[in-house]
């Protein structure tokens, strides 16, 4: 069976060629009952466009990067599936390329990027989301661009964020509740928004129910297992241990379980410990970890999606949208040992 064109496509829904291309470019100013004739003339079909055709006739690549450097791969797969259900939709294309938000030539290296591969629109997420160069660089190509989870400075781009710092405060609100007041707080990558905001939230908590916090039980870490590990063993073997630790991610709350188990703390008897993201690892632990789930899908959808509107050119100029993260509750929390 000869393949179909866009001319098939055209006759089959009795419009114009023309009409196809803006239907399939997601175009605006195109009724919704031609946009209806024009989707079932090519699931009629099974059409494809041919991405070089499209491309010349638009003058566009549709093509968009996700720029990122982050050390939990749970994360970057989370957020590419999001890109891509959104980009599939829409008959983009995605390029995923890692970087070192560190490298005194990010911005250099970011600028041959985007000249080589013609891309129509840049995903941003954090810490890169953060770093104002990288934006002032973007600015200077006119290339648009979205960030996910940028700490501040939401009015200066299109952003999808979660408030980390409430749903830090919920959990602790959680422990509170359940008598514990010796918390144990280990810190997430210093170079990270996310990190920051959480140890606000947990600070909230504490002052709200006027609770203390020694500065023993607040420790560094690094967003990794060890760093988590390490804090929790400083923590636990100290005169007035916490019966519960908050850790800023899932990877560091594991840990802290591996720490617990070599000393023969119990869990959640003696030690409550909790955790952040929702990731795979929480069900991998002993006992299976209580955390925050993020919709990390979600945001990284919306974003392309926010993206995508304004290539089709509708206006989303410094829109922004908050997603809400939620509790899960699973066996490594408890009340508090008497």
């Amino acid at each position: 069976m000869a393949k179909a064109t866009i001319d098939n496509v055209a006759a089959l829904a009795g419009v114009s060629i023309k009409t196809v291309s803006r239907v399939v470019n997601n175009e605006p100013n195109v009724r919704q009952a031609t946009q209806e004739k024009v989707r079932d003339a090519i699931k009629q079909l099974n059409y494809r466009p041919s991405p070089s055709a499209r491309s010349l006739a638009s003058n566009r690549s549709f093509l968009v990067a996700m720029l990122y450097d982050n050390p939990s791969a749970h994360y970057i797969i989370d957020v590419q599936h999001g890109i891509l259900k959104e980009c599939r939709k829409r008959n983009y294309d995605l390029l995923i390329h890692p970087c070192k938000y560190q490298d005194a030539e990010l911005c250099h290296e970011i600028e041959n990027l985007l000249s080589k591969s013609r891309v129509d629109g840049v995903i941003l997420t954090p810490p890169l989301s953060d770093i104002p160069e990288v934006m002032t660089t973007l600015d200077s190509l006119k290339m648009p661009y979205v960030r996910i989870s940028p700490a501040e400075h939401h009015e200066l781009s299109a952003c999808v964020y979660c408030d980390d710092s409430r749903a830090a405060k919920d959990m602790a609100e959680y422990l509170i509740g359940l008598g514990h007041r010796r918390i144990g707080f280990i810190a997430g990558h210093p170079d990270h928004s996310s990190s920051a905001a959480r140890e606000e939230g947990f600070g909230q908590a504490l002052a709200e129910h006027k609770i203390k916090q020694p500065k023993r039980l607040v420790r560094q870490g690094f967003y990794d297992c060890d760093s988590g590990r390490e804090a929790a063993l400083h923590m636990l073997k100290t005169s007035k241990p916490p019966t519960a630790i908050f850790a800023c991610n899932d990877n560091m709350a594991a840990g802290v379980i591996q720490a617990a188990h070599s000393l023969n703390i119990d869990i959640p008897a003696q030690l409550s410990v909790v955790g952040f993201d929702d990731s795979p690892i929480c069900t991998l632990t002993w006992p299976e970890l209580s955390t925050i789930r993020q919709p990390i899908e979600e945001l990284a959808e919306k974003a392309t999606a926010l993206l995508l509107n304004e290539l089709s050119n509708k206006p989303t100029s410094h829109e922004e949208k908050s997603l809400h993260c939620s509790l899960i509750l699973r066996d490594s929390s408890g009340p508090a040992p008497e």
